[in-house]
């Protein structure tokens, strides 16, 4: 080891101090001239041996002359030398020291040289660590800074200066509020004071960094402070190291903000919950105010087009600023012109990243109002949401509160958060799009708007378990039939969702095709249990895709406001309520019949009368199930319900709804209430005709008579012709008494009941046929006609419009 001659400060470590190192004196032909006590525990030889000797005869080994030799040489030519020499030792042994030698010139030029050592393993050591410090302060990239008791800066090294911009030595003295602005001075000084009061050092603390003559630029640095004391524990001060870990900051907090998005954004397949979202997760981790504009085809589901061109909504926007506007599609659309960064964006599918805003161009300011929140931005980022080969809009991103501008790895970012944003936003485009279309379908399998119908009043409600996605298994139906009666249906597929709503639908269809028959109840529900055997047998095997109807129950009900009696028959289905007009509630004690589905067991039909004014309320069973109550304890509810007195039958729905079921119902509900109606007593005329040949004439003379009652004398002429042929033809093909009955209410009624359960057929007759145009003429003289059977023979009915001069008769 080898350094040139310099002047050395000694410190309580150092080898060479007086009081710890060997010395010895050398005349000028290297005599040993003097000998220290230290000299003698060092080597050995007492000063009586050592005194006058050849130095290099008495300490060096013959095979290190050459060696000690260079290093006198360079001795003699800088007038002194530091380094390291093998010396032996009295025992012989060869023992490595190092020496600091100075030239020492007496009065007379005589030269005389004053060598002071120490073992090398102690100067080396020593030597090493005056390199570590001399390293801390001179390359080390690692920014270091010792602060005297009062944080007073006493020396910085390299690094520091190059950070701060100021060189070493204008640092002395000088405190850290002079070179960081206010705020970040202050967190930092205060753990400085925090380290010199408790002694316990501080460790890789990150903490902002601005200093004062940049404070826009935005820097973290890593700090780790101790406490400077003397071997005698008086505190001298603090230092610190500085690192600048403003990258490596921004890495992880870009990293945490791609974490925290992939969990924040697409919660929902809702397009403007995920915009918002998207929003909300940007600020204030990479801008100050963000908005996200998306295509007017993408808020409803739509695909957008291509080209990317029409009217954008300002779908969701987000800022630190609490007078940050959060508009609405409703609030207008944007449109920008081809020259503005929107519309390029768009257009060409490509990011923007301005830097420096100068122009309203720029910030897109055609639409002044959706873009004033961003007023006063000095930054600005757009990038394209795409998705799957479209652009669905355009994601922005303003700086205004924060003053250093976006960068490179900024836009970087946006373009991850909007490609993650792009694909939930088309996801839930995409359920929009598909739930829309299942709604639409599922919704037309239910009636919309309940007509007013001359036998009921009706109120309804319908409630799906999963509201989201629309309608379920249950169904409800009012079906006008012949004679102004109305079958009243109310049914439950078992399951929820779309498959049990499409089976739904198909058992609705098959009850208005049986309904239209003019079936018996009994009748139409056997068929329907038919259909359902069917329905089962056509989907096996079953898959996921359309999983196996297991079963429906069914309630079906007719009314006649003609005669007040009312005929159900259920398949499994609760049984309805009923409340009479003196408000006394009981359920009606009905076959309750198997549910749909089992085949082979027989249904029956009961009739009862109602009074003018009874409430009758049919409902699936997870009305009184809801909520997991006992069935008998929700009928009781249901019928305390029904019983209370209120002003309309949707106040009765709402009573009952409030009743009996909790905030989301885990089942499907359907709830039908009808007000029965009675025809009064002038508007039905009914005869009863003994069959044979003067029947039709005696009918045609009852017909003419009532209408000339009724004030509808226009309509006699046709209402003879068609009364005639019906009792023409229930003489001719059946036995017994032929009843005739007409009906005025919007229209005029003719019904022939005979006892006969032959089908009249519609025919056309050929010119040389004597007979056969009968029920041809009644077709084309009424506006509906049918037949429906009972237990003792059929009826053939008509229905003819009335009028009056042209327009409809007010009854």
């Amino acid at each position: 080891m080898d350094v040139s001659a310099k002047t050395f400060s000694e410190g309580p470590e150092d080898p060479f101090a007086v009081r710890r190192a060997a010395s010895a004196v050398l005349d000028r032909r290297g005599r040993i001239v003097g000998w220290s006590e230290r000299a003698e525990a060092l080597l050995g030889y007492p000063p009586q041996e050592a005194l006058g000797r050849d130095a290099a005869g008495l300490l060096v080994d013959p095979g290190d002359l050459g060696l000690v030799s260079d290093a006198a040489a360079r001795c003699v030519g800088d007038d002194g030398w530091f380094g390291v020499v093998p010396v032996r030792d009295r025992d012989g042994h060869r023992v490595e020291v190092g020496c600091r030698v100075r030239a020492v010139r007496r009065t007379d030029t005589e030269v005389e040289w004053f060598v002071v050592a120490a073992p090398a393993a102690e100067v080396i050591q020593w030597e090493t660590d005056r390199s570590v410090l001399d390293g801390l302060f001179r390359r080390s990239p690692i920014g270091l800074s010792v602060h005297a008791p009062d944080l007073s800066i006493l020396r910085v090294n390299r690094a520091i200066a190059r950070f701060s911009g100021i060189s070493t030595e204008r640092h002395r003295g000088r405190d850290i509020n002079e070179f960081l602005i206010p705020t970040d001075s202050e967190t930092s000084e205060a753990k400085l004071r925090e380290v010199l009061r408790t002694g316990k050092s501080e460790i890789f603390a990150e903490q902002p960094c601005r200093l004062r003559q940049d404070p826009g630029q935005e820097l973290v640095v890593s700090v780790s402070a101790f406490r400077l004391e003397d071997p005698a524990g008086r505190v001298l001060g603090v230092t610190q190291t500085v690192e600048d870990v403003t990258d490596r900051y921004r890495s992880r907090r870009r990293l945490a903000l791609l974490s925290e998005a992939g969990s924040r954004i697409g919660t929902t397949l809702d397009v403007e919950r995920t915009a918002r979202e998207l929003a909300e997760v940007a600020v204030p981790e990479l801008a100050d105010f963000v908005s996200v504009d998306l295509l007017e085809p993408v808020t409803r589901g739509a695909e957008p087009t291509p080209d990317t061109s029409g009217a954008v909504y300002r779908i969701a926007t987000h800022g630190v600023s609490p007078e940050s506007h959060q508009p609405t599609p409703e609030e207008g659309a944007l449109r920008f012109t081809p020259n503005e960064l929107q519309a390029q964006c768009l257009a060409e599918r490509r990011p923007v990243l301005s830097t420096h805003l100068d122009s309203t161009a720029e910030r897109g300011d055609q639409a002044e109002d959706a873009n004033k929140p961003a007023a006063g931005a000095h930054s600005l980022i757009m990038v394209p949401l795409a998705a799957r080969g479209l652009v669905l809009g355009l994601l922005s991103l303003w700086r205004t509160e924060r003053p250093e501008p976006f960068e490179t790895d900024d836009l970087t970012l946006a373009e991850e958060l909007a490609s993650r944003a792009a694909l939930s936003i088309d996801n839930a485009r995409r359920y929009t799009q598909q739930h829309q279309a299942a709604l639409t379908l599922q919704h037309s399998l239910l009636p919309r708007e309940v007509p007013d119908y001359p036998a009921v009043e009706i109120a309804h409600r319908y409630l799906p378990a999963d509201p989201a996605a629309g309608v379920g298994g249950d169904w409800f139906d009012v079906i006008a039939l012949s004679g102004l009666r109305v079958a009243l249906v109310v049914g439950d597929v078992v399951g929820h969702g779309i498959h049990a709503a499409a089976t739904m639908g198909r058992l609705r269809a098959a009850v208005h095709t049986l309904a239209n028959l003019d079936l018996t109840p009994d009748e139409v529900v056997s068929n329907l249990d038919e259909l359902v055997d069917r329905l089962a047998a056509e989907q096996e095997p079953t898959d996921e895709h359309s999983p196996q109807v297991v079963g429906a129950t069914c309630l079906y009900a007719v009314y006649d406001p003609a005669s007040r009696c009312c005929t159900f028959a259920r398949a499994g289905h609760p049984p309805p309520a009923v409340v009479s007009p003196d408000g006394h509630a009981r359920v009606l004690d009905l076959p309750a019949g198997p549910p749909l589905g089992l085949g082979g067991l027989p249904f029956e039909s009961t009739e009862v009368e109602l009074p003018e004014g009874s409430l009758l309320a049919l409902y699936t069973n997870g009305l009184i199930e809801a909520g997991g109550q006992d069935p008998d304890e929700g009928l009781s509810r249901l019928l305390s319900a029904l019983s209370v007195p209120v002003g309309s039958l949707e106040e009765t729905c709402k009573t009952a709804e409030d009743a009996l079921l909790p905030d989301r119902p885990a089942d499907d509900v359907a709830l039908l209430v009808a007000r029965t109606r009675v025809l009064a007593a002038e508007q039905v005329a009914t005869w009863r005709l003994d069959s044979g040949p003067e029947a039709a004439g005696r009918a045609r003379a009852l017909t003419t008579e009532q209408l000339n009652e009724w004030g509808l004398e226009e309509l006699a002429y046709t209402a003879e012709l068609i009364v005639s042929e019906l009792v023409t033809n229930a003489y001719r093909y059946a036995d017994g008494v032929i009843t005739l009955r007409l009906i005025r209410d919007r229209s005029l009624i003719c019904e022939v009941t005979d006892s006969s359960s032959t089908s009249p057929h519609l025919r056309r007759a050929r010119n040389t046929d004597e007979g056969g145009r009968g029920l041809f003429l009644v077709a084309r003289l009424t506006e509906r006609w049918g037949t429906r059977y009972g237990r003792d023979g059929k009826t053939i009915w008509t229905e003819h419009p009335l009028t009056s001069q042209g327009g409809a008769v007010t009854l």
